[in-house]
């Protein structure tokens, strides 16, 4: 059985195109192998910011947290459990600002995590959650795959080497873009990324 986790992070609710293509990635994987899925919506449930109580309590024995380095910790591990758990991992993106949301840069924080996630060695930083696939739903109004605003995509750079930081490196993206340039422009990019989607999914089942 596939497990799939879906991570939705987009302020725009209803009309967040990231999240829509996300999750009809999600259930469209789902449905074909008779999977689960696991939805972290980070709008809707959104995690604090990393404080002192993360930070120092994961470089605590447990015995030894006070009670906030104990929820800090928790709240990570719960996280990284779903990571772990999951075959397959399904994010969707809003460009906010030419990066991600703060929701998910908040979501990365807790589950980047030194020799839980990710580790050392003589070759330099190794991922731990490998054996993966990942499908990357990057929205964004404007046309950063290509062209003068290329240099300013820091959305779908950082998000491909944070997750390839922590082992997700089969990443496979799917672009939605150019939307704010008339009616005619974002029905294009639409019918576009559900053209991409499609062929995605016929070759995912």
């Amino acid at each position: 059985m596939t497990h799939v986790l879906l991570i939705t992070s987009s302020p725009r609710g209803a009309d967040s195109l990231s999240s829509r293509f996300a999750t009809e990635i999600a259930e469209g994987i789902k449905a074909s192998s008779a999977g689960t899925l696991k939805v972290r919506d980070l709008i809707a449930d959104p995690l604090p910011h990393i404080t002192s109580a993360y930070i120092q309590g994961r470089l605590t024995a447990p015995e030894n947290r006070t009670p906030d380095q104990v929820a800090a910790v928790a709240l990570a591990q719960e996280l990284v459990d779903e990571l772990k758990a999951a075959d397959i991992v399904v994010i969707g993106s809003g460009m906010i600002n030419f990066g991600p949301s703060s929701q998910l840069k908040a979501w990365f924080d807790h589950v980047t995590w030194p020799s839980v996630t990710f580790a050392y060695d003589d070759n330099g930083p190794k991922g731990l959650l490998t054996g993966k696939k990942t499908y990357l739903v990057a929205a964004a109004g404007g046309v950063f795959s290509e062209g003068i605003w290329a240099a300013f995509d820091f959305q779908s750079n950082y998000l491909l080497h944070l997750l390839s930081f922590i082992g997700l490196s089969d990443v496979e993206m799917v672009r939605v873009e150019g939307t704010v340039f008339g009616p005619d422009a974002a029905k294009a990019a639409i019918a576009n990324t559900e053209a991409a989607v499609q062929v995605l999914l016929n070759k995912a089942a």
